[in-house]
């Protein structure tokens, strides 16, 4: 490979510039520049070692003198940035545009550990890359000598220099860059206990694949953190990735307090580009503090007025996490002691439903398992508000007819309670008030009245009481039609309604199969299985019902129906309205069978067949023209004589008609529409 004091590199050029270049060059060793008595010589080694032999040959009065062919020239400049990002195209200069001089002749080299080598060769304005990493990534961009550096990586970032005859190299620093990922941050799940002496790993930040190592920073509650003994301590490290790039991971360590249980911590990457500098923030972690408990006390859901019936749930909390274990006690009224109390797996004591024997003391006791401290909770006093005990006297009341009676509601409460009455049937309201005064009383008040007790102050909280009143009287029977019709030898069901206190009993007069349905205490409902005889048909039949007031009937009167035949049906007769005197029962007449239409029809279709037959028959003879109108007379053999006239009627219109003239010739007259006339007479 060739190097700047390579004589091939001078030689290789022709002419009086490549000579000279050559001597200038020749023995010179790398490409450095330094400062003496005010002018500049090329001289061997680093940069550093060359200022200091330098330093030392003035301070004991040697100068040395430039080659020959070089001119002197001051110190020298700091190298030209170019700043670039991976991935991207970086154009490189020899020089500034005004400077630039002959760049026919160039030769690129890149200096890689203190060592320059050469990359790229430009000769008459062509270029040709030197064999090497760089081979297949430099290209000649312009005539103006701009090298062209394609995809980029972190490896390029480094010092480029170019050198033409009789002129000082020019040295490029490549800077490099490449954005982090979005940081991943991860929260310690185990948690961080308050107690704990040592610092505790917080959270773990990682931004990968950046260029050059991107900075992290740390925030609790949107402040930054900052190193603090004892109190905080940030640990960073870093990994080099084979494509060059940076992944740097930190580690968060603190000494958290009870205070931050709800802290909310991240972190930031601050990286630069060549378009400036720029920053990632990752999401907001929150961490498990531990802390021991202060104090505990007693939660009771729901919240305000509890009474019977309701789902009571009583609860410990505490102030500590982990909440240390919890037992519920409640005072024995008789000894005052407190007594422990059964709790489900949560130690939630659950009272479903409440009763008002839940009412008293309870308390909670926590028990702190890892410094096996305990703390007691105040006394709170729970309190279930009830309505019990509602009665009605008296407990069955009962009155004759025009009778009055008076009902009483009572009940027990720990609340001031209001009563109302109401109508069962209705849902009316008769009475506010314990006491109910009903007079004059009717068959029809007779049934269901519901007493209800209510805490006005405790919303929902009410109890009732449902007593039936009997009014006393004679059966009451159910209204039925006077007459029903009916078909011999059928099958019949007939039934009869009665209410009235006391229950009545049902009798038929006639014989069957009877059953009963009892429709309310006080109702009963008869039905009788009959089979319609001639014997029925005349005497009908006859329901009585009696209790010890009295007794009354309801008369079934059964009339044939001569327009049925007689079939299996069962008609069942049922109850409709109410009266409360005897009453008769009739049954709405059937439809018509089908039976007499379908005969009719079928003798109509067989008339028609028969004449279609006819006609036909002396169609095909010629005894019927077709062109005639009006009638005509047919006369028939002796055997086929007969005393009936046909007439048939032509359902075609006037014009069609026109066109069916007969064979003399004949129209019709406008007023026939067709019809004739077969005399079938002798």
């Amino acid at each position: 490979m060739t190097t700047p004091n390579s004589p091939e590199l001078g030689d290789s050029w022709p002419g009086a510039e490549g000579r000279e270049w050559s001597r200038a060059r020749r023995g010179q060793g790398a490409l450095q520049t330094l400062e003496v008595a005010g002018r500049t010589a090329a001289v061997s080694g680093r940069e550093g070692r060359a200022w200091r032999a330098a330093g030392a040959d003035t301070a004991a009065g040697r100068a040395c003198p430039p080659p020959p062919g070089v001119p002197g020239e001051a110190e020298r400049p700091e190298p030209e940035l170019v700043e670039v990002e991976v991935g991207s195209t970086a154009l490189l200069k020899c020089g500034a545009s005004r400077s630039q001089g002959n760049l026919s002749h160039v030769v690129w080299f890149s200096v890689h550990k203190e060592k320059p080598a050469p990359i790229f060769r430009v000769h008459k304005g062509q270029g040709q890359s030197e064999p090497g990493e760089y081979q297949h990534r430099l290209s000649l961009q312009d005539k103006a000598g701009t090298l062209a550096l394609t995809q980029v990586t972190p490896h390029d970032e480094r010092i480029f220099l170019c050198q033409r005859p009789r002129s000082q190299e020019h040295r490029i620093q490549l800077r490099v860059y490449k954005a982090p990922e979005e940081p991943s941050i991860q929260a310690n799940a185990l948690g961080v206990s308050v107690n704990s002496r040592e610092l505790t790993e917080v959270a773990t930040c990682v931004g990968r694949n950046g260029y050059p190592i991107p900075q992290v920073t740390w925030y609790k509650n949107g402040q930054p953190l900052k190193e603090e003994k004892n109190r905080v301590h940030i640990q960073s490290s870093q990994v080099v990735e084979s494509s060059g790039l940076h992944t740097v991971r930190s580690a968060l360590q603190a000494q958290l307090l009870k205070e931050d249980k709800d802290a909310r911590f991240y972190c930031e990457l601050s990286y630069r580009l060549p378009s400036g500098n720029h920053m990632k923030e990752s999401r907001e972690v929150a961490v498990p503090v531990f802390y021991p408990a202060e104090k505990v006390w007693l939660e009771v859901e729901p919240a305000g007025m509890l009474k019977e019936g309701d789902r009571v749930e009583i609860r410990c909390l505490a102030d500590g996490n982990p909440p240390p274990h919890f037992s519920i006690s409640k005072q024995n009224l008789s000894t005052g002691e407190m007594e422990e109390e059964t709790t489900d797996d949560n130690g939630v004591l659950v009272l479903e439903p409440a009763r008002k024997e839940h009412s008293g003391l309870y308390e909670c006791q926590g028990l702190d398992l890892e410094t096996t401290d305990s703390l007691l909770s105040g006394p709170q006093q729970l309190l279930v508000n009830y309505v019990s005990n509602v009665s009605v006297s008296p407990a069955a009341p009962e009155s004759r007819e025009g009778g009055s009676l008076s009902l009483t509601c009572e009940a027990q409460s720990n609340q001031g309670l209001e009563f109302q009455w109401l109508r069962e049937k209705t849902g009316e309201v008769l009475e506010r008030g314990p006491v109910l005064r009903l007079h004059n009383l009717k068959r029809e008040a007779g049934g269901g009245y519901r007493c209800v007790a209510s805490a006005p102050h405790v919303p929902g909280l009410n109890r009732t009481r449902l007593v039936h009143l009997a009014v006393s009287g004679p059966p009451w029977m159910a209204s039925k039609q006077r007459k029903l019709r009916v078909r011999e030898h059928a099958r019949l069901n007939l039934s009869c309604e009665a209410s009235g206190h006391p229950r009545p009993t049902i009798a038929w007069n006639v014989k069957g199969t009877a059953s009963e349905q009892d429709q309310d205490p006080q109702t009963v409902l008869s039905v009788l299985s009959v089979l319609v005889t001639p014997e029925l048909l005349d005497t009908g039949a006859e329901c009585v019902a009696s209790n010890s007031h009295g007794r009354n009937t309801t008369t079934i009167f059964l009339e044939l129906d001569s327009n049925r035949t007689a079939g299996l049906s069962t008609p069942t007769v049922g109850p409709h309205a109410r009266a409360n005197s005897t009453s008769t029962e009739k049954k709405l007449p059937e439809p018509e069978s089908q039976g007499v239409v379908i005969v009719a029809v079928t003798v109509c279709l067989l008339v028609l067949a028969v004449l279609a037959a006819v006609l036909c028959f002396f169609y095909k003879k010629g005894k019927l023209p077709c062109g005639r109108s009006g009638k005509q007379e047919i006369t028939l053999p002796p055997s086929r004589k007969s005393e009936f006239v046909v007439e048939v009627k032509s359902d075609k219109l006037p014009e069609e008609m026109g066109l069916l003239q007969g064979t003399n010739g004949d129209k019709r007259a406008p007023g026939d529409q067709g019809e004739k006339y077969i005399d079938l007479r002798h």
